[in-house]
């Protein structure tokens, strides 16, 4: 993993004379210098709108631009690459899935069941559409390990439910989700499951099929790519069902002054000019995965990491741990705390004076943050790119500080 940080120019970066500790993938990843070139490429030497015109300029374009869509379609192992919509992130997808299926299919009576871990773009769509239309919102608790209460989802999910919203992993708490066990209990009773999968797809090989899921959403710019392009995967069978987010040039067939008919999947749902050069780096991105990454020695990896941190963290006084502590040590990738008397806005910009950058907040997730008891927690995540001198000079920052 050592020899990987050669290829993220800004790891040589120093901030205040310190040299760059980057603790905060989990709110966006730094890009290898694979991926920055393939950018700078797109735009000095193939710059070109795409599926418009026939010059030579614009099919090279379309044909990188649709060569990303086939690697992210093998990437999650899709059946096709129509299943593959590019976005501008996981919100745009999942408000994607809210403003289109969800609110032509969801119902007055109907129930939607999402987690009480959720990010607020895995919340909000559904309080929407629950509010609009008469539908319930109901919650998978937790437990106060913080991990997913599943003794309760038999009961949860009922003949009145018909989306199951949930969490791949929690970007606050780390904790890791049987989506696949949810999934199977939603088909039981003809119900349809979204997964958000933007904290698990940088760390850990996805598998549509394995999940089967029904929707998946996930943002480039956590897993190596630009920032402005995301993914969802819609399951081909529920294409017909699905009807467009968004209406322009580009996903029509046919238009008149009256009426108006659509393209097939996936050109239906990508109205205008799409984020090329960000697709195309997205592409570039899950090269570098291909190429360098083994997921399950990088998994192993981040866990130490993890690991490291929580006994480091542990032994201070006064410092308190959130989420399923043993859980992370085996195949974590962040570890979120609290510190007794110290705001997490000051411990965060304490760490930043020398070099040191983590996250402070509520991690955009308010009502876990209350049903955890706390205002706002410092987050540190961990990426292949990171080391275990890293995490030994965190545990110091935080000793001297504690002093």
């Amino acid at each position: 993993m050592k020899n990987l940080r050669n290829d993220f120019p800004i790891l040589q970066e120093k901030v205040n004379g310190h040299p760059l500790i980057y603790f905060d993938s989990g709110a966006t990843s730094q890009r290898p210098i694979q991926v920055i070139e393939k950018i700078s490429e797109f735009y000095s030497r193939f710059n070109s709108n795409i599926h418009r015109s026939v010059h030579a300029f614009s099919e090279q374009a379309t044909g990188m631009y649709e060569e990303a869509r086939q690697k992210v379609a093998d990437f999650i192992g899709a059946q096709d690459t129509s299943e593959i919509i590019f976005t501008r992130g996981t919100t745009e997808s999942l408000n994607f899935v809210a403003a289109t299926w969800a609110r032509k299919h969801i119902k007055a009576g109907d129930e939607i069941l999402v987690t009480e871990m959720e990010h607020h773009a895995n919340l909000i769509p559904w309080q929407q559409v629950a509010r609009q239309n008469g539908a319930s919102l109901k919650f998978i608790p937790i437990l106060p390990d913080g991990s997913l209460d599943m003794s309760q989802l038999s009961t949860l999910i009922t003949d009145k439910t018909k989306l199951v919203a949930v969490t791949h992993a929690s970007n606050v708490l780390g904790t890791h989700v049987d989506v696949e066990k949810i999934a199977k209990e939603a088909h039981k009773v003809g119900a349809k499951i979204v997964v958000d999968a933007a904290q698990s797809s940088p760390h850990q090989k996805l598998d549509v099929k394995k999940l089967d899921c029904d929707f998946l959403a996930f943002s480039g710019h956590k897993m190596l790519a630009p920032t402005g392009v995301g993914v969802l995967y819609i399951k081909k069978e529920l294409h017909d069902e699905t009807p467009p987010f968004h209406y322009g040039g580009g996903m029509v067939f046919e238009v008149g002054y009256d009426k108006a008919s659509w393209q097939v999947a996936p050109y239906k749902f990508e109205s205008g000019t799409p984020a090329i050069a960000q697709v195309i780096g997205l592409g570039a991105a899950i090269d570098y995965y291909n190429d360098k990454i083994n997921f399950e020695e990088a998994q192993k990896y981040e866990a130490q990491l993890t690991a490291q941190a929580i006994d480091g963290l542990s032994s201070l006084e006064g410092v308190k741990i959130l989420g399923p502590v043993e859980q992370l040590k085996k195949n974590g990738h962040l570890v979120t705390f609290v510190v007794d008397g110290i705001h997490s806005h000051d411990v965060s910009a304490y760490l930043s004076n020398f070099g040191l950058c983590t996250r402070a907040g509520h991690h955009c997730a308010q009502p876990l943050a209350k049903k955890l008891g706390v205002i706002s927690s410092v987050r540190a995540s961990f990426m292949f790119y990171n080391t275990p001198q890293e995490v030994d000079a965190f545990i110091a920052m935080m000793k001297d500080m504690k002093l």
